[in-house]
């Protein structure tokens, strides 16, 4: 059963984490990624990486939040803030995101964002 699926998780609120793999598998996968570029020397690249990196620290973020008291789940939601502008800048620097008249603009924007695109991303990995 997918984090999505089950009827606990809050991320599962947002339609766009549905069918998401767990939160856990995602993790691994973004460490496994951050090994292998570092054991070739290089740096992290990759709208994949950074786009799947984003959602799972915003699905935590989205779980902190509903679970414990702002004070607590703010370093989450900074840290999901973080990767997401760092998605838009990607973006932006790569696939011709133009952040001029954006809607992207606050650090909330920059999460939907990274909502909008995951579920974009994960659509076509079903099909």
């Amino acid at each position: 059963m997918t984090d999505a699926a089950h009827s606990t998780d809050p991320a599962a609120e947002h339609a766009e984490y549905a069918g998401a793999p767990r939160i856990a598998s995602e993790i691994l996968w973004v460490l496994r990624q951050v090994r292998a570029t570092r054991s070739l020397g290089t740096e992290q690249e990759g709208r994949e990486f950074w786009l799947r990196k984003a959602a799972v620290l915003d699905r935590i973020a989205i779980e902190e939040v509903a679970t414990y008291a702002p004070q607590v789940a703010a370093k989450a939601v900074e840290t999901a803030e973080a990767a997401a502008r760092r998605l838009v800048e990607y973006d932006a620097t790569h696939t011709g995101l133009s952040l001029r008249g954006s809607d992207v603009v606050t650090d909330e924007d920059c999460r939907a964002y990274v909502r909008r695109e995951y579920h974009a991303w994960n659509s076509a990995q079903l099909h």
